[in-house]
């Protein structure tokens, strides 16, 4: 079985764990926008998060695909299903708000910009 996507043969699915940095990443039309630069996953509980994904032409940008944006990953290539204008753009993440109970009030798609943005930033 193979994936098509806008004409491209990008071999059969793969799970998350197997992908690499430097594969390529399409739109759901099949341009391409960029590779994989990173992973986002919990592997102790196996939950995939999404990726980072570094834009063409170069010097690019950072994207980060949240794992609802994508449609499917294959040997030697990701499909989105969205539009590059729809991926979250990584951003110094503001004060985390707090419940008065101490508990965060961070949302899990905050928290995941939250953990790019470290990662992009070296903390």
């Amino acid at each position: 079985m193979t994936a098509e996507s806008g004409g491209l043969d990008l071999g059969r699915p793969v799970a998350y764990l197997v992908l690499a940095d430097g594969t390529p990443v399409y739109e759901p039309d099949g341009e391409r926008i960029g590779v994989v630069d990173h992973l986002l996953a919990d592997e102790h509980h196996d939950i995939f998060h999404g990726i980072v994904v570094h834009t063409v032409p170069l010097p690019g940008r950072h994207l980060f695909a949240d794992a609802d944006q994508i449609a499917g990953l294959y040997e030697r290539g990701v499909v989105l299903a969205v539009g590059r204008d729809a991926l979250h753009e990584p951003r110094e993440p503001e004060r985390t708000r707090v419940h008065p109970d101490g508990s965060s009030v961070e949302s899990p798609l905050e928290a995941r910009l939250r953990h790019v943005w470290d990662w992009l930033t070296n903390r």
